[in-house]
């Protein structure tokens, strides 16, 4: 039971990986004024299987927890600063 929602959480994650690509290769179409809706119909049948696989991950008795949104917000999400040398 536990190999099959690894299994599962791998194909979840191998899967966000490519819907991430896809969504970057349609901001790239878009930017540039051309045609994306293959594309987005492909990133669509993604989202169909992920919702699959997320509610068979369920089914089996895997979940994952989300962040609330006070957790989110307590979050640093600001890149480092850079310190600049001092000058005497």
């Amino acid at each position: 039971m536990d190999n099959k929602i690894n299994e599962i959480r791998r194909k979840i994650s191998t899967l966000r990986a490519k819907m991430l690509d896809t969504e970057g290769s349609i901001r790239d179409l878009i930017n540039r004024d051309l045609d994306c809706a293959e594309t987005s119909l492909g990133l669509m049948a993604m989202r169909r299987e992920m919702i699959s696989l997320i509610r068979e991950r369920d089914v089996l008795g895997g979940s994952e927890q989300g962040a609330n949104i006070a957790e989110r917000l307590r979050g640093n999400y600001r890149p480092a600063r850079k310190v600049l040398g001092k000058w005497s």
